[in-house]
């Protein structure tokens, strides 16, 4: 299994690099953190697994910081954080997660 994604901030219409990213495994009421990591340059994280970690299937959150990017860029913003929850249920799977970002708005879809 692998866990990816890439960020792009539609209000300039470019990847959003420097994006802190976290990912943790959600288990009952517990928050398993697994990764943490920064968009590249094209605005990626391409493995948000570590090498070597099992692939497990289960629901995941990702964790965008949001208002870091936008303050680095003097730009006002609604949000702080983007949190997606999605559930990854099979461990021979791909799961790509983009975000489309702007400051006061964003979506986000199951990409391939």
């Amino acid at each position: 299994m692998t866990i990816s994604t890439h960020v792009l901030d539609t209000s300039i219409g470019k990847p959003a690099s420097g994006i802190g990213v976290r990912l943790q495994r959600l288990d009952g009421d517990a928050s398993i953190d697994v990764s943490q990591s920064v968009t590249n340059a094209d605005g990626r994280v391409a493995a948000l697994l570590p090498p070597g970690a099992p692939a497990v299937a289960g629901t995941y959150r990702l964790t965008f910081d949001v208002a870091a990017y936008f303050a680095a860029r003097g730009q006002d913003t609604f949000y702080t954080t983007v949190a997606i929850d999605f559930s990854a249920r099979d461990a021979a799977q791909d799961y790509h997660v983009p975000l489309l970002l702007s400051p006061f708005g964003y979506s986000t879809y199951r990409g391939s």
